[in-house]
């Protein structure tokens, strides 16, 4: 009896891990009825971190009302185990809560992240893990401490806020840019912000940036420290920043935090394949995503690993990295609307495993 653990991230805009991963146990199953198959949905710290994580470790889901990107005030969701919070902050901060048009990050705030920091330490939480990833903010978390001064602090200053002394903090992310420069959070990830790229303009970017770097600045004079080039500070428009100066926190990456918590290397164990995947592979993969992740454990147990993915870049140099097999589930000529339809989708990663 082969064991196989299935662990694929979301297909952005098109299924999440648990839908990619029943699909790929229904074609093995289908092929091979008597595999032992393993489903393990995973994050980086983007999409489906929230679902990660309790199905790693339980907990119960908390709603808050709080306020969006644009102040409007929505119903998000965090989880709760033990002391422990665990936030995914696309749920309060994330572009899928804006339609297209809407989409401005010279405008968009992080305050709802904020709001359910603060929730989480008045429900006695003394972790929060904050999954950094599908943010519509550049705002360096601005909007977030915001949210946290005006719920504790007596005199509207940081040096007030006391409730946090005793809570850690631990950020979840595949990216490792600093918060300013050409390689920053508004160079880098700015433009993907904008509703249409026809509504940037070179302008813009430098304004976020410098808004970024004059807020560094004051950040550094007023706390002695300075993080703005500590790995990670970039992501999620800045609010790894916000994190790193102002809360203390550790970046981790969120797939290796992630497999921790779930013990993947125990699960390992007398595994004879892991699959993987996501949306879209290619060398981007190789620096610090979760596929790699994966396959890194895998690696020191030598359990090969197979990587799928609907669109298929630099194949040989993610065999080279060490994938067993790199296959894309898409069959030549299909339109891109139609592979990025859920159940085609689905079906065409079924197929894949039946040899069809």
């Amino acid at each position: 009896m082969k064991k196989i653990i299935i662990a694929i991230d979301s297909f952005k805009g098109c299924l999440t891990s648990a839908e990619a991963n029943q699909a790929a146990s229904e074609g093995i199953l289908a092929k091979m009825p008597e595999a032992q198959v393993m489903q393990v949905p995973v994050s980086d710290g983007g999409e489906g971190f929230l679902e990660a994580f309790q199905a790693a470790m339980g907990g119960s889901i908390v709603e808050v009302n709080i306020k969006d990107p644009l102040m409007r005030t929505i119903m998000a969701q965090y989880l709760i185990h033990d002391d422990t919070a665990v936030i995914e902050i696309a749920k309060a901060s994330g572009l899928t809560l804006l339609k297209p048009e809407e989409r401005n990050p010279m405008v968009a705030t992080s305050y709802g992240t904020g709001q359910l920091v603060v929730d989480a330490e008045r429900r006695g939480c003394k972790r929060i893990i904050v999954g950094l990833g599908g943010s519509a903010t550049s705002d360096c978390g601005i909007g977030m401490l915001r949210a946290i001064i005006e719920a504790f602090a007596k005199h509207g200053n940081w040096d007030d806020v006391r409730q946090l002394d005793d809570v850690s903090f631990t950020i979840a992310t595949d990216v490792n840019n600093p918060l300013c420069g050409e390689n920053g959070a508004a160079h880098v990830f700015g433009p993907q912000k904008f509703a249409q790229s026809k509504d940037i303009t070179p302008e813009m970017i430098e304004a976020l940036d410098s808004r970024a770097n004059r807020f560094a600045e004051a950040s550094a004079k007023h706390l002695g420290r300075d993080c703005q080039n500590m790995p990670g500070a970039g992501a999620a428009g800045g609010l790894g920043y916000a994190f790193l100066q102002y809360m203390n926190a550790e970046c981790r990456s969120g797939i290796d935090l992630l497999l921790e918590t779930i013990h993947f290397d125990k699960l390992l164990q007398e595994a004879d394949l892991v699959i993987t995947g996501e949306g879209s592979a290619d060398r981007q993969t190789l620096m610090g995503k979760l596929p790699v992740g994966i396959l890194r454990r895998a690696q020191r147990h030598h359990v090969p690993v197979m990587l799928i993915a609907g669109r298929i870049a630099d194949e040989q140099l993610l065999l080279d990295a060490g994938f067993y097999r790199v296959i894309c589930i898409n069959p030549p000529g299909q339109p891109l609307e139609i592979s990025m339809q859920p159940e085609t989708a689905k079906e065409n990663i079924r197929l894949i495993f039946l040899g069809k």
